[in-house]
């Protein structure tokens, strides 16, 4: 009963000064708003990036060799058997051949770029088709020209309708066996716009006499470190001077970045906390401005049997109130301007729970801390003397 009654006497003091109580809220709300907008974005961010790594492959290890020697090779007969006899840790593996493509069909002429994969790929890399298949073993070993297209390709050369035609890349005819769900927007640029054939085509129309590009899959990301380890053994023994090629693991590039945004993230709340914490400066000395103006009452209140209790609830109360009324209407602007600015950096940025529920407790916090000195002075007021306070 004595908190309700200190609560109803908070709201009304809150309500008699409101604009006093506004410019008090203030600096709450801009540090609240702050937090929630930061954190927003750049969880948004983070999902951006975790996004764009799991469609390249998170579990992914490349391979590159550079060929400046007649006598650096990796067979791929090395990196099949390596896969082969780890299957725990390796998923799987796939040479990778990158050309240009000039793709023709009649008179349509598009420009894109193939790449030259085995089998495997398709399933390592959660590719699906829509219409037809992948490619097979077959057109691997048997050199077969036919390639699998992306959406792009497939309705800017035959409108939508690719599957079992022909086109010419570089000159050279090849069968669309397989075309690809769409992934981005088909359009010039995206992910849509790939073609696909036998790693085995791509190396003779280039005239690469040897693979100089794999891309080896780990079997889950806590298999990551270790298909490194193998990947990095096989490279030793097969070509000696690591001079001579590099193996990137897709998931350390990952954890360096998340690394780096985490430290971001918490380097942007420390600064938007310096104004949490000259808001909390604001709310005692409006509090201490709001004992010394209350004087009179206070020793009216302890005159009538208010103990010192009371007194201390209510002013801790009050000050507790205008850091949650700012915290709300704080958690409110930043969840809006989050979403704002999302839409504009055509990011999906939401606030999460976590965030709101963090923001409004720390703004309670605030409130209750910095206002416990005032009230604490209020409820060691001697009643005699603060009835005679003018």
């Amino acid at each position: 009963m004595m908190l309700w009654r200190c609560f109803k006497m908070a709201v009304q003091s809150v309500m008699s000064n409101k604009l006093r109580s506004m410019l008090t809220m203030l600096g709450i709300i801009i540090g609240i708003t702050a937090v929630i907008a930061l954190v927003s974005l750049m969880s948004g961010l983070t999902t951006e990036v975790t996004s764009a790594f799991e469609e390249v492959g998170i579990e992914s290890i490349m391979i590159n060799i550079q060929d400046r020697a007649s006598t650096i090779e990796l067979p791929v007969e090395d990196v099949e058997k390596l896969a082969e006899e780890n299957p725990d840790v390796i998923a799987g593996q796939s040479p990778t051949v990158a050309m240009p493509a000039f793709i023709k069909d009649g008179t349509d002429n598009v420009s894109s770029s193939a790449t030259g994969v085995n089998e495997q790929y398709f399933d390592l890399v959660d590719y699906e088709i829509a219409y037809g298949r992948g490619i097979t073993y077959i057109d691997v070993e048997r050199r077969q020209k036919v390639c699998v297209v992306g959406t792009y390709i497939a309705q800017e050369i035959f409108g939508g309708d690719a599957l079992g035609k022909t086109l010419q890349i570089t000159g050279t005819p090849y069968e669309v066996v397989g075309i690809l769900e769409e992934r981005d927007d088909s359009t010039k640029g995206s992910n849509d716009d790939c073609v696909y054939l036998p790693y085995t085509v791509a190396a003779h129309t280039t005239r690469s006499d040897k693979i100089t590009s794999y891309v080896v899959y780990a079997a889950s990301q806590e298999t990551v470190d270790r298909a490194k380890s193998l990947v990095e053994n096989m490279c030793g023994k097969a070509i000696g001077d690591d001079d001579y090629y590099t193996i990137t693991a897709m998931k350390s590039i990952a954890d360096t970045l998340m690394d780096i945004l985490d430290r971001m993230e918490a380097m942007l709340i420390a600064i938007a906390a310096i104004s949490l914490v000259v808001a909390g400066i604001g709310i005692m000395n409006i509090m201490l401005v709001s004992v010394t103006e209350r004087t009179r009452e206070i020793g009216i209140r302890k005159s009538l049997g208010a103990k010192q209790r009371n007194i201390l609830a209510q002013f801790v109360m009050e000050a507790g109130m205008l850091s949650c009324i700012g915290g709300i209407i704080g958690i409110i602007i930043g969840s809006l301007l989050a979403v704002g600015a999302g839409k504009l950096l055509n990011m999906s940025v939401l606030p999460t729970p976590t965030a709101i529920i963090v923001s409004f407790t720390v703004s309670a916090a605030i409130g209750v801390f910095f206002g416990f000195m005032p009230a604490k002075k209020a409820a060691a007021l001697n009643p005699i003397d603060a009835l005679r306070y003018d």
